[in-house]
């Protein structure tokens, strides 16, 4: 009991993104799958913080 409401938004939802028309820009999807921004990458990357865990590392292992 109690399921009825959920079921009826689940479909309803399930039903909107099957017959929805979308406007799919493939070109930002390439994009985005490929690793390219449309943002400008002018900044400096961050630094992965490798040199924060070598005092972490086990010596023996080298």
């Amino acid at each position: 009991m109690g399921r009825g409401r959920a079921k009826a938004k689940q479909t309803k939802v399930a039903r909107d993104l099957k017959y929805r028309t979308h406007e799919t820009d493939f070109g930002a999807l390439a994009r985005e799958l490929h690793g390219q921004s449309e943002r400008d990458d002018s900044d400096p990357p961050e630094p992965d913080g490798l040199d924060e865990w070598s005092d972490y590392s086990d010596s023996r292992r080298d």
